[in-house]
């Protein structure tokens, strides 16, 4: 190696990360990324998104200065400006706002789950607003983060240190290999399926998982809640529950006994589409199994009844005892330092002010609080309960990831000033008056912890390259909380990191880890035998949530029939008589990200919706084929592909599409963006606000008209 060569130690963030890579850099260029080989997620593996990391480096369509908009929204027009005259905007509009209509009228909105999320939520506290929104906050995520910290006090995981593998793994609305969700990596997940003796897969199409299972639950889209609570029926009225357990560490047992009376297997049948014998098989099996392990997904939080969905899913493990033990459900060992947000610095009556919070649960509560998106929309469109004036975005294209983009379109058209920092001009961006250029991963300094709330592994995250003008989402906040003047907030990001390690149980020294790359912290199994109890209200795990009463809900879990399905909207089925899942995941692309990557759009070139090739065949259909998919909300297109092992009743399309070679101001977001049909009205879930986003109904058809979207 030369003297003008380097290999960094780093940690790949190209999804949620985890992966443990090397950045080989030549003559201050990044030529190659690989998998690190001590990398104890991945040892050595490495993903299409990884590898093209240089691709995305070095994409000529990067944002590379800062832009203000010149013409009209959406109209195309920008001029490059300076950091210093994009950053000095900002700060004095915020300063305007927050002054004239106090910091509640300004929001702040991210993607999911990256080094920026925290960053985010940090910036807000200080500048003391309470609106900051994220896709996944209500949808995706955080229900099973803050319905573990009520049931068990703290966030459960699969055990992925590989001590002992599981006898059993229940994969729930999860498709791990293919989404490498929240630290876990996809070839931790693949390690872990393959060690796996038994497998159940819930879902309602057809993966790599499902194909591996002893038992696949085809279930209807939306109706979990029905299927757990017919497998606790099963486990109690059969008395496979682990007595001991049950006996000694939780509490409402008898209770939840009597609520699941009722939920036979027989009576899930209907509901599910998934045979009675075929449930009872798989609750026989799970409860049979230990260790076994449960890994849920994003599909479980998608319906109005996302608490108690997620809520009776989480309770299967609590009643098999398969609770912090090798290879079953475990949880973090509370030995590295939480990252600081600066929570309780919004000033009490302006807290008080946050949008939707009447949804208890999701603006506060354990896990902390965010705002609900759909009050956001509305107080930019109407006004309503206050307006909202400004709207500051990192890292989120939310025309393709917030639901009803029709909706969403009309707030930022009307909202006062919009700001958007991201890697590419997006159709969001387009929107915006400033446009700042933010770096990727191989060009910041980072820290990176997982799996997401239950860390044990760290890594940094090491600066490869300066590319142009691009800064580091952290340090732009870093440098807006300096011009505002902000009592908290300014330090800068090697500082807070260093911080955030300093004070963890386990020490990780700062500069110490940018040289030896990802460690994995020492694990502790059966922490509620060494304390003498769960971090709940009760010390045991909450069967019977003794916090969700406090608040006026439901303490145990019910089910509830989704508002748009053929069971709940009959009249609607008439016309829209197919179930509609979405949000299924693509190696290539992570939400709408990396469609402009030659390397992965060539795996990956068009948006698809897998079809039945009976239902297809009834339709004119042919596989590959442009096909309309039509809600109550609107029409998009994708290509019709076979897939003879999903329901002939159910479609399953792919989100976050939009066009980045369509060179309009809206780059095709129009076109085969499925959040165009979605829906973001009510009923929400009663206490997290959570909205219909999988089970709706459509209709497809052949697409023969010229003209290729509607306008």
């Amino acid at each position: 190696m030369n003297a003008q060569s380097k290999i960094l130690k780093s940690t790949c963030y190209g999804c949620h990360g985890g992966c443990s890579v090397l950045l080989h850099v030549e003559n201050d260029r990044l030529v190659r990324v690989e998998g690190d080989p001590d990398g104890p997620l991945n040892h050595g593996s490495i993903c299409p998104i990884g590898v093209s990391a240089p691709d995305l480096v070095y994409h000529p369509d990067r944002l590379d200065f800062p832009m203000k908009r010149v013409g009209p929204r959406g109209s195309g027009q920008w001029q490059r400006i300076s950091w210093e005259e994009a950053l000095s905007t900002m700060a004095e509009k915020i300063d305007a706002i927050r002054t004239e209509s106090g910091p509640e009228a300004i929001v702040l909105g991210t993607g999911t789950g990256r080094h920026l999320c925290r960053w985010v939520i940090r910036f807000a506290n200080a500048l003391g607003t309470p609106n900051w929104i994220e896709p996944g906050t209500a949808q995706c995520f955080v229900p099973r983060v803050k319905t573990g910290l009520l049931t068990y006090g703290a966030f459960p995981v699969g055990d992925f240190t590989h001590t002992t593998p599981a006898e059993c793994i229940m994969y729930w609305g999860h498709n791990p290999l293919n989404s490498g969700p929240d630290g876990e990596t996809r070839f931790a997940s693949r390690e872990n399926l393959a060690s796996a003796r038994h497998v159940i897969a819930v879902d309602p199409r057809e993966t790599e998982v499902t194909k591996r299972a002893d038992i696949w639950l085809r279930l209807r889209p939306g109706t979990d809640d029905a299927l757990a609570l017919a497998m606790i029926h099963t486990i109690i009225a059969e008395k496979l529950y682990d007595a001991e357990f049950v006996e000694k560490w939780t509490f409402g047992f008898a209770a939840l006994s009597e609520r699941v009376a009722q939920y036979s297997p027989e009576w899930a049948e209907p509901i599910t589409w998934v045979a009675a014998d075929q449930i009872r098989a798989a609750a026989r099996l799970w409860a049979a199994a230990k260790p076994a392990q449960l890994e849920w997904g994003c599909a479980i939080e998608h319906t109005p009844n996302t608490i108690q969905t997620v809520r009776a899913i989480a309770l299967l493990p609590a009643l098999t005892g398969n609770i912090d033990i090798p290879g079953g459900w475990v949880f973090g060992p509370d030995s590295l330092g939480n990252f600081d947000v600066l929570g309780g610095n919004v000033a009490p009556a302006t807290a008080a002010k946050i949008l939707g919070g009447e949804f208890k649960l999701l603006t506060g509560g354990p896990g902390g609080s965010a705002a609900h998106i759909p009050a956001v929309i509305k107080a930019m469109r109407e006004g309503t309960p206050y307006p909202v004036r400004a709207f500051l975005v990192f890292g989120n294209n939310a025309l393709t990831t917030y639901a009803n983009a029709k909706e969403t379109q009309e707030a930022l058209e009307r909202v006062e000033f919009l700001t958007v920092t991201d890697f590419f001009m997006t159709p969001t961006a387009e929107m915006a008056d400033i446009v700042l250029p933010a770096a990727a991963w191989p060009e910041i300094e980072g820290l990176h912890l997982a799996p997401f709330w239950s860390e044990y592994t760290v890594g940094p995250i090491q600066k490869a390259v300066q590319v142009a003008e691009r800064r580091s989402d952290p340090d732009i906040l870093v440098e807006l909380a300096r011009r505002l003047n902000l009592e908290f907030g300014q330090e800068s990001s090697d500082d807070v990191y260093a911080a955030q390690l300093a004070r963890g149980s386990h020490k990780v020294d700062w500069d110490e880890l940018k040289q030896s790359g990802s460690v994995m912290v020492p694990f502790e199994y059966r922490k509620h035998e060494t304390r003498g109890r769960f971090n709940t209200p009760t010390g045991k795990v909450e069967l019977y949530c003794t916090t969700l009463e406090e608040m006026g809900y439901d303490p145990l879990p019910y089910y509830e029939e989704p508002p748009e399905s053929p069971v709940s909207a009959p009249e609607v089925a008439k016309d829209f008589p197919l179930v509609l899942t979405t949000g299924h995941r693509s190696p290539f692309f992570f939400h709408s990200e990396g469609r402009q990557i030659k390397r992965l759009r060539k795996g990956h070139k068009d948006p698809r919706i897998e079809i039945h090739p009976d239902t297809a065949g009834e339709l004119g259909i042919a596989d590959g084929e442009w096909i309309w998919i039509e809600t109550l909300r609107g029409r998009v297109r994708q290509r019709a592909k076979y897939s003879a092992a999903i329901d002939p009743r159910v479609v399953a399309a792919e989100h976050g599409w939009w066009f980045p070679e369509n060179t309009a101001p809206d780059h095709g977001v129009w076109e085969s963006n499925i959040n165009v049909v979605t829906n973001n009205n009510g009923p929400y879930d009663p206490a997290m606000g959570t909205y219909q986003l999988r089970g709706l109904l459509c209709r497809v058809s052949r697409q023969t008209e010229a003209t290729a979207v509607d306008g």
